[in-house]
């Protein structure tokens, strides 16, 4: 039996005003990580491979990464809005941005907003694409776009139905450096492929980490992330296997570093997975602190790895 869909308009009581602090807390913008620093890998990896950062390219791609993050969360938090209402295991990383159960914007508003956000990112590309000579960013925009609409929304819905993280993997680990790149440099001739499969994991185990503390809102509302297929433990050890794997495969993105260079590279992201292994048989969900301990861990690990590769190609 398929899902009903939340009413347009929100049960919960309303602050018509919807404050500034409202709008901050739906924009959730610790989050923005998660967009910002993808991107500079790509713009990292151009560097490497031409000398020359462009800034105005550069400033270019992270306003792209705001609008970006901005359309995501706030489309996400429409479609999570049944789970979000009966999420009581939520925390800073997890159950979105609590706007919607709080009562603080409506659900009309929050739709508007990432409306809003994805015409903005349409109209940035479209004067890229032509004042700045990058017409593919258009195609990129249009991808961008089209990952959220197929993780959250009818009629793929994958978050729900299964392999969302696949859809994460691919926009974070590939779509977003790949637009950083591309920004940079102008076409994707000489754009070294293979160094982004790393991040595609990493992309993989984040949604897998941020999925833990949801996992009872998760199962009650048919949501089939990866804990509630697997079991909280397993997703626990696969979003682990899956970070250490990336870590391990750290001179696929950087062939020339020395094996001195690669252990200062791997030595912390790996020091903070073995200190998660603590928290890997004792943090389901209904456990919040030690819950949120390891997703915080998790996504430490994840962007430890992601700037040690950042600073690595600057300096090589």
């Amino acid at each position: 039996m398929q899902r009903e869909e939340p009413p347009l308009v929100s049960r919960a009581p309303l602050n018509e005003n919807a404050p500034v602090l409202s709008w901050l807390q739906a924009a959730r913008p610790l989050a923005h990580v998660n967009i910002a620093v993808p991107l500079l890998m790509g713009e990292m990896l151009a560097f490497h491979a031409t000398g020359h950062i462009d800034i105005g390219m550069l400033i270019a791609a992270h306003v792209f990464g705001v609008l970006n993050q901005l359309f995501i969360v706030f489309a996400n938090d429409v479609a999570d809005e049944a789970g979000d209402r009966v999420n009581d295991t939520h925390n800073a990383f997890s159950g979105g941005s609590r706007v919607l159960p709080e009562g603080k914007i409506s659900r009309r508003g929050l739709a508007t907003a990432a409306i809003v956000s994805a015409i903005a990112m349409v109209a940035l590309s479209a004067g890229l694409a032509t004042v700045s000579a990058r017409p593919a960013m258009m195609g990129g925009c249009a991808l961008a776009l089209l990952l959220l609409w197929a993780y959250s929304f009818a009629p793929l819905r994958l978050s729900y139905r299964g392999h969302g993280e696949i859809t994460q993997g691919f926009g974070l680990g590939l779509v977003l450096p790949v637009i950083g790149w591309y920004l940079q440099v102008g076409h994707i001739d000489g754009l070294p492929w293979l160094a982004l499969a790393p991040g595609v994991l990493l992309g993989f185990a984040s949604n897998i980490s941020t999925a833990l503390p949801d996992f009872p809102a998760d199962k009650a509302v048919d949501k089939l992330t990866w804990p509630v297929r697997f079991g909280q433990s397993r997703a626990r050890k696969h979003s682990l296997q899956l970070i250490a794997l990336a870590v391990l495969l750290t001179p696929i993105v950087l062939p020339t570093l020395e094996h001195r260079g690669l252990l200062a590279v791997e030595v912390g992201p790996a020091l903070v997975l073995l200190l998660n292994l603590r928290w890997l048989n004792c943090s389901d969900a209904t456990d919040r602190r030690r819950c949120a301990t390891f997703v915080f861990l998790n996504g430490l690990a994840i962007n430890l790895v992601l700037l040690a590769w950042i600073v690595a190609l600057g300096v090589l």
